[in-house]
């Protein structure tokens, strides 16, 4: 159920029995010469959408305005500032609570996402569980044995596979693999901790960060999406079940 295509008496019967309700989160900025600026929130709806399908919950609209500021010298890119973010989703927070909602549930898209919304969580007025799609066990051990090092941490062909099978595919001459990343990039990165904008599109002057997404096809992100949404259902559940702790 889409609370948008929802009136407020379907919401008042839905509360009757439930409290909990799902949050999609993306970002929009550039994902490479293949992938779609809106590939984060368009994942995480599709996972969203598929899930809540399946498990019986809300899902809100989704949020696609969020912190990509390193991605601001590509063309494209709308980033928001930390504090606009948290502000927006603190609001979003307050206002379900108030209408008798106490749980909910976040998927996300876009690392930069993560540490302002764990932030939130500490202090929340209902119990937040944040999961991002691809940390689904059996969703990341399927990408990882797709695309091994080659997924990189940015225009993932993991992601790009999804929305070529969900939504459409960008055709252009293939690019060759781009350089790879040590771990000791990855751990100092992790999270979108990139540079300023001008010095990161200098490093990744295609937009990719160690991802190969030219490996992405559409059956992947066909057979990554049923995967993704399974999981994610089974954890919506497991998050509405009496005593479940919100992490």
């Amino acid at each position: 159920m889409e609370l948008q295509q929802m009136s407020w008496e379907e919401v008042e019967t839905y509360l009757a029995t439930r409290d909990d309700a799902v949050l999609p989160v993306g970002s929009t900025e550039q994902h490479g010469p293949i992938g779609l600026i809106g590939t984060d929130a368009l994942c995480a709806t599709a996972v969203a959408e598929g899930a809540c399908e399946k498990a019986g919950a809300v899902m809100l609209p989704p949020l696609a305005y969020t912190p990509a500021p390193f991605n601001m010298a590509f063309p494209g890119t709308i980033s928001v500032s930390e504090a606009t973010f948290s502000a927006l989703v603190s609001d979003i927070i307050a206002a379900l609570a108030t209408h008798g909602f106490r749980r909910l549930y976040v998927l996300n898209g876009h690392g930069a996402n993560l540490a302002p919304l764990r932030a939130l969580a500490e202090a929340a007025p209902l119990s937040l569980r944040i999961r991002s799609w691809w940390d689904y066990p059996r969703t990341d051990a399927l990408r990882r044995s797709l695309y091994g090092d080659w997924e990189g941490m940015h225009a993932t062909p993991s992601e790009v596979a999804i929305t070529q099978a969900r939504y459409r595919r960008i055709d252009r001459a293939p690019l060759a693999a781009p350089r790879p990343l040590d771990a000791a990039f990855r751990a100092a990165h992790a999270g979108d901790r990139h540079g300023p904008p001008d010095e990161h599109r200098a490093a990744f002057p295609c937009g990719r960060v160690g991802s190969w997404s030219e490996l992405a096809r559409s059956e992947h992100g066909t057979e990554l999406l049923a995967l993704a949404i399974h999981e994610a259902a089974e954890d919506m559940r497991e998050f509405t079940a009496p005593g479940a702790d919100a992490p």
